[in-house]
Formats: structure tokens, C-alpha cells, sequence
């Protein structure tokens, strides 16, 4: 997906916005609505992961984190896209 379908998906509250940062970075500042699952604790959170609204829109700090767990959920047949820094996913909010 280009990032201008991302961004479209993000201003109609499509999917669900997943923040993959720990919790006390999450607690600095997140996207309204996001979840925070951090990156340590997708494996054992997969089914929740699963029964979310789809597409996930993932995000970090950087992309980084984010760009890993896409990888893993990809694998595990869940719909989800890389949006980078939470601060980029903000600003399409």
C-alpha cells in the first residue's frame, strides 16, 4: 500500500492503530484512539492481535519497531501496514 492509502485509511479510522512502543514511551504521547502492545509482547498477544478490526497500522518511534512486527504479524496472515513514527500517524489523524 502507498503511503497516500495509508494516510486515507488513518482520516477515516479505518483498522486499528497499534503503538509497538513501551509502555512508558506510549505514556509520553500516542496517537488518540491507538493500543499500546509493545514489540516484546506481540508473540504472546497474537490472538488479540487476530480478533482487531483490520488493517493494523502499526507504529514506533522511528518505523523500526514497527517495521519488525509487521514483518512477524505478516507472517501470521494478519492484515497490517508500517505507518513509522507515531507523530507521522498522528498528523493523518
Amino acid at each position: 500500500m502507498n503511503k497516500m492509502n495509508l494516510e486515507e485509511r488513518i482520516k477515516q479510522n479505518e483498522g486499528t492503530i497499534v503503538d509497538v512502543r513501551t509502555p512508558e514511551e506510549f505514556a509520553g504521547g500516542n496517537v488518540l484512539g491507538s493500543i499500546n502492545i509493545p514489540m516484546q509482547e506481540v508473540t504472546q498477544r497474537i490472538e488479540e492481535l487476530k480478533r482487531m478490526p483490520s488493517p493494523l497500522i502499526l507504529c514506533c518511534a522511528s518505523g523500526n519497531r514497527s517495521g519488525q512486527v509487521q514483518d512477524y504479524l505478516k507472517r501470521n496472515d494478519i492484515e497490517c501496514y508500517n505507518g513509522g513514527s507515531w507523530i507521522t500517524v498522528n498528523q493523518f489523524k
